[in-house]
């Protein structure tokens, strides 16, 4: 055997077993974040995309939303400087954007290699489908989103991305008094009335192990309100009766929901 077959079956060799290594550690990290088991469908996915793309969970690649997984954008981003993309070019569809109404479409390409025609995808944002923490960078989610969907097609990665969904959370202001409830003013027993939900809320992430600034976002997102400051004393009480709920009918079903709100990498929002 030449001593450049032997460096080629070592390399080989060395392959499948960073790419082993990096599935049990998302396997882990899965197990980690839902608080149990993955199915056989989720397992056999999370293997190819280890496997074939080297997306890390840890690293704030992979989310795993109602019960499916999802790329995010700096999971992409990564995959295209391990290809050695040559190169992304990213410019505005006038004919469908509209500033005034904070309307965008946007166009991007993505060039894989030198003689590559390029991978066209295209990427929309505006009020009505991005959550309350985007609003005002509607061009820059629509990039994003454009940016992923090229980068999708140029390298055959066939799950979504966290950030072309609707309903994407974007980042989360975090802060000790996250899970403040909201006074009310009447009969002078606001105080009292309060504590009492706040320290339901409080019961309910601790008994059921869940995240208290996810909670927080969803809480915001529930009350269709920019801070949960602004909603109203109804309006957190109904959203505590439907965590309560869900985390006793089916906790896993709420992770994955909380999941959605989690904070993105830096690279989230290009």
């Amino acid at each position: 055997m030449t001593q450049i077959q032997s460096t080629v079956r070592r390399k080989c060799a060395v392959q499948p077993a960073a790419e082993k290594r990096l599935f049990r550690k998302n396997l882990r990290q899965a197990k980690k974040v839902l608080g149990t088991t993955l199915g056989p469908r989720l397992v056999s996915q999370l293997r190819v995309l280890s496997g074939d793309y080297g997306f890390s969970m840890e690293a704030g690649e992979l989310q795993i939303l109602e019960g499916g997984w999802y790329v995010t954008h700096t999971g992409l981003l990564r995959l295209a400087r391990r290809k050695k993309c040559c190169g992304i070019q990213v410019e505005a569809v006038d004919a469908l954007s509209d500033s005034a109404s904070s309307r965008f479409v946007l166009k991007a390409t993505v060039y894989p290699s030198k003689g590559s025609t390029g991978f066209v995808g295209y990427g929309d944002a505006d009020p009505s489908n991005v959550s309350l923490r985007i609003r005002g960078a509607e061009m820059r989610m629509a990039e994003t989103r454009a940016v992923n969907r090229a980068l999708r097609k140029a390298y055959g990665v066939g799950i979504c991305s966290v950030e072309e969904i609707g309903s994407f959370a974007g980042p989360i202001e975090p802060g000790p008094s996250s899970l403040k409830i909201p006074p009310k003013n009447t009969n002078g027993k606001g105080n009292a009335n309060g504590h009492k939900v706040r320290d339901r809320l409080c019961q309910i992430i601790r008994q059921h192990k869940l995240d208290p600034e996810l909670v927080k976002a969803y809480a915001v997102d529930f009350c269709g309100t920019k801070a949960l400051k602004d909603a109203n004393r109804q309006q957190v009480e109904d959203f505590v009766q439907r965590l309560d709920r869900a985390a006793q009918t089916d906790r896993d079903s709420l992770i994955c929901q909380l999941n959605s709100y989690a904070r993105p990498s830096q690279e989230g929002v290009a």
